[in-house]
């Protein structure tokens, strides 16, 4: 008799089986790579992010509406929308509902200054009245979890992050995410984990960790660190879905990418059209290759390649070079 698995933590009501998470990213965090990193073991999946005006009108542009898109049973599925006003913010999350999200994020911690200068993204972080206003109405008229990610603030300065966890929880949120950094540093210098670990002390709904994850032993030592619920994991991840596995990509060979990237390559294909797809999938391809001479020596041809076929043919050449190259260091080692 097979026992069920039992939920590490819950959003809500939704369960949430696993403690590594893919993070939402602009450019990336698309259908078809979250299949592929939900393959590998992320347990949670955000979309990227979308402004709340572009959702208020007639017709929804079908750029936008892709990025809440989802595959057929992916879940848990949470949409991330950001603005700067609670209402329009309420009003954007109650027509994505019936698009199938089991949670709705407000972002905010995007530190680019098209999103935060106009006071949306860790914009919002400076607004305590706007945070308190905004979880209220979410929580009070949504009839799924709402959750935000944050930043430490929006400078060394003001780092009010405890204060605006404490606004979330008390006003609805469900779980909050944190990168352990400010809006100044973006993505510079180290990622604050003694702050998460002091936001896990400080709320009691579940919390996500993220910043400075390269590898399967920072998901532990940020863990035993921070007692966070969940690692979340970004730029580490792309052309790295083994880390979700926790595999370090140290030990993995090439026979292990060029499956990643055989599979990854389908996926974009299938979502976008073949074409399309391969075009968009080259900024992945780059960091797949990244340490393997056999990959990256057929980069410039893989890259011209407009057809799947075309491209799993110049995928089988780069396994046939290397079963060659091992045959030959057999010969050698055996003379």
């Amino acid at each position: 008799m097979m026992v069920a698995p039992k939920p590490l933590f819950h959003v809500g009501h939704v369960p949430v089986y696993g403690d590594v998470i893919l993070a939402p990213m602009a450019g990336y965090s698309d259908v078809p790579y979250r299949a592929l990193c939900r393959a590998y073991g992320s347990a949670m999946h955000y979309t990227e992010f979308v402004p709340v005006e572009v959702l208020l009108g007639r017709q929804v542009a079908e750029r936008f509406r892709m990025r809440l898109d989802k595959q057929p049973g992916e879940r848990p599925m949470v949409f991330q929308i950001f603005g700067n006003d609670a209402r329009l913010i309420l009003q954007a999350a109650q027509r994505i509902v019936a698009w199938g999200p089991d949670v709705i994020d407000v972002n905010m911690g995007c530190s680019t200054r098209k999103v935060s200068g106009r006071g949306a993204g860790v914009g919002m972080m400076p607004q305590p009245a706007l945070v308190a206003e905004t979880f209220r109405l979410l929580s009070t008229h949504l009839p799924v979890p709402v959750t935000g990610k944050i930043r430490l603030g929006w400078d060394a300065v003001q780092q009010n992050y405890l204060e605006i966890a404490r606004i979330m929880e008390d006003n609805g949120a469900a779980l909050i995410a944190m990168h352990g950094r400010t809006k100044s540093q973006k993505y510079d210098g180290r990622a604050d984990w003694d702050a998460i670990a002091r936001l896990k002390q400080t709320v009691s709904v579940p919390v996500i960790g993220n910043g400075d994850v390269q590898s399967p032993a920072d998901i532990e030592r940020m863990k035993a660190h921070t007692g966070c619920d969940a690692v979340m994991i970004g730029r580490a991840a792309i052309g790295n879905p083994w880390i979700f596995a926790r595999r370090c990509r140290e030990d993995v060979g090439l026979v292990d990418v060029v499956t990643a990237v055989r599979r990854h390559a389908l996926e974009m294909a299938r979502y976008y059209g073949e074409s399309l797809g391969l075009t968009q999938f080259r900024k992945h391809l780059k960091q797949y290759a990244a340490g393997f001479p056999e990959l990256e020596a057929m980069m410039p041809t893989l890259l011209t390649a407009t057809t799947l076929s075309e491209f799993e043919n110049y995928l089988a050449e780069v396994e046939i070079r290397d079963w060659r190259l091992e045959i030959d260091r057999s010969l050698i080692s055996n003379l």
